[in-house]
């Protein structure tokens, strides 16, 4: 067992082989209990590790007495498999189902469980259920709802791919349905009537030249957006409209509340909404700050030199974020590649992430 920086990097274990052989196990969202049952053996194995099981979740930390903790976190479920179920290995490379979303970054949280025994800071492994449906069923929401003191920490490390970049924070996302009403006739006689669809032009031109917002927070560079990605109408094909509903996701920064960002979609529409016509939020969850202020977060990323950036779509930091810990996306694999047929991930960025991580555990800031 490593207690060493040098020893880590003298002695870095066979990830690759281990990320093949969990690939190997299949874990689909809402069937994660025999990978989890795995887990918990493997885990149970190792001296000073308190492990506690919440459901399908899984949570093993150090208790040393140390003045800070660190989180590492990820989720065990993968999406339907695409011809990718198997794990193949070509030299450094391993494809297959969950190779880099997020499997290579379980198998560095458990190597690193295994490797050092002794961290100078206090260690969560945190493996959670269900990230890859609704947010509803999310593994990690329900630890917090029923186990809040098992998630505690002072910083939080997401093993989600981002091929060995630190993704600092994560942006807000939210959506609504807009319904703007009009007239019914016969298409014959149009003039008659009132065409709820066409009154959508305006706004999709508006949508279509939105200027997005690109703050700066923490040196990570955030680019918000405002799309139109869904669009229901129409009775019949000789009928003139007269509803339409269109749906608008808003992606904000995270110096922006729920609030605010609401506020912001709602004047933003304003323009084109008459009396009669509607405007629901459907979801909302907030965004999460970069944190790289804190110090075991900056040490992470200087000692390593590693490119921090902002991560623009939303993930589980927020959850996090939420309850003022700071968190960051860390993992080996291709965010590209997450969910495509051609999913894969590279063993030296798997060496990076354990390696940075390893020394982070045993170095502390």
């Amino acid at each position: 067992m490593f207690r060493s920086k040098e020893e880590v990097i003298a002695n870095i274990p066979d990830l690759l082989g281990l990320t093949a052989h969990m690939v190997d196990m299949p874990s689909e969202s809402f069937h994660e209990g025999p990978i989890t049952d795995w887990f918990e053996a493997e885990l149970r194995k190792i001296p000073g590790l308190t492990v506690d099981r919440v459901g399908d979740n899984l949570v093993a930390r150090t208790n040393l007495g140390r003045s800070q903790r660190v989180l590492l976190g990820g989720h065990t479920d993968t999406v339907p498999a695409n011809g990718n179920a198997d794990a193949r290995v070509e030299g450094k490379t391993l494809w297959g189902l969950g190779s880099a979303d997020m499997k290579g970054g379980l198998a560095v949280m458990l190597e690193l469980a295994r490797s050092i025994p002794e961290p100078a800071v206090d260690v969560t492994y945190l493996f959670y259920a269900r990230e890859e449906v609704a947010i509803k069923h999310n593994g990690l929401r329900e630890l917090f709802e029923l186990r809040p003191d098992l998630c505690e920490a002072d910083v939080a490390v997401l093993g989600e791919p981002t091929h060995a970049v630190l993704e600092a924070g994560c942006q807000g996302t939210m959506r609504f349905v807009l319904t703007l009403a009009g007239k019914r006739a016969h298409t014959a006689r149009g003039w008659m009537g009132r065409n709820a669809i066409h009154r959508l032009g305006g706004l999709l031109g508006a949508l279509d030249t939105y200027e997005h917002r690109q703050p700066v927070i923490d040196g990570c560079k955030f680019h918000e957006g405002m799309q139109a990605v869904f669009i229901d109408g129409g009775v019949a094909g000789n009928v003139v409209p007269d509803s339409v509903k269109l749906t608008i996701n808003h992606r904000f920064a995270p110096d922006r509340s729920i609030e605010q960002a609401r506020a912001h979609v709602e004047e933003f529409v304003r323009p084109f909404l008459e009396e009669g016509d509607t405007i629901e939020q459907t979801d909302a969850s907030p965004g999460a700050l970069p944190g790289m202020n804190h110090p075991l977060l900056a040490s992470l990323a200087g000692r390593n030199d590693l490119e921090v950036r902002a991560k623009l779509g939303w993930t589980d930091v927020a959850f996090f974020a939420e309850r003022g810990i700071p968190a960051v996306n860390f993992g080996a694999g291709d965010p590209l590649l997450a969910h495509t047929q051609e999913e894969r991930v590279e063993e030296p960025y798997l060496q990076i992430v354990f390696l940075a991580l390893a020394q982070l555990l045993t170095e502390g800031v």
